[in-house]
């Protein structure tokens, strides 16, 4: 699979320098994160694909049955996809650290990814994942750094299975945090901020 195989955006950095792939929500575009992900690490090379899979003229970068119900073959195929996607861009921009942030349904293909590729992502974002299923404990020893961010009211993503998925990462010997604010499904400034304090080791 190629590095222009998603419709995106980039913003070279320089080789060497990290290389951060930001993913929309539902019904968003390579433009939602692009901006903020290039004030997150400004040195950074910037990648924002679109989801690749239309939901009654919603992109998405896999399909659900329902909400909360995943269309599983899709995901597994998005995931591939995705993973070869992140490689090549990775390799072409000759980039040091791999590192994502993803909002609602792009935080679910980052999520993803991340349980089944790991050591391809040293550090990820997660806002407002969902993963509404019990993940297979990883073989390969690589671990990462995440960050998920979540509302207690969010009727998406429910508590406990946020919770469930820090766990997961947890176990795999990941180091997680989470931080909570008291809404619903929506990005505050606490998780704009938990993000920025995440990334900053690598902005050096």
């Amino acid at each position: 699979m190629s590095y222009d195989s998603y419709v995106h955006r980039a913003r070279p950095g320089a080789p060497g320098t990290p290389i951060l792939f930001v993913f929309h929500g539902t019904g968003g575009d390579e433009n939602q994160f692009f901006d903020f992900g290039g004030r997150l690490l400004p040195n950074a090379t910037v990648i924002s694909p679109r989801g690749d899979v239309s939901e009654h003229g919603a992109a998405r970068f896999f399909r659900r049955k329902a909400e909360g119900v995943y269309d599983c073959d899709d995901l597994a195929r998005a995931t591939e996809r995705m993973g070869e996607f992140v490689a090549a861009n990775r390799d072409r921009y000759e980039s040091s650290t791999v590192l994502g942030l993803g909002f609602s349904n792009g935080a679910n293909i980052l999520a993803n990814v991340m349980i089944e590729k790991p050591g391809l992502f040293e550090a990820g974002v997660l806002m407002h994942p969902l993963i509404p299923f019990r993940p297979k404990d990883r073989k390969a020893k690589e671990t990462a750094h995440v960050l998920i961010t979540a509302g207690q009211n969010d009727p998406i993503c429910p508590v406990p299975q946020t919770v469930e998925l820090a766990d997961y990462y947890k176990r795999q010997g990941d180091k997680v945090t989470l931080d909570w604010h008291i809404g619903g499904h929506e990005i505050r400034a606490n998780e704009i901020e938990a993000a920025k304090k995440f990334f900053a080791p690598y902005g050096a």
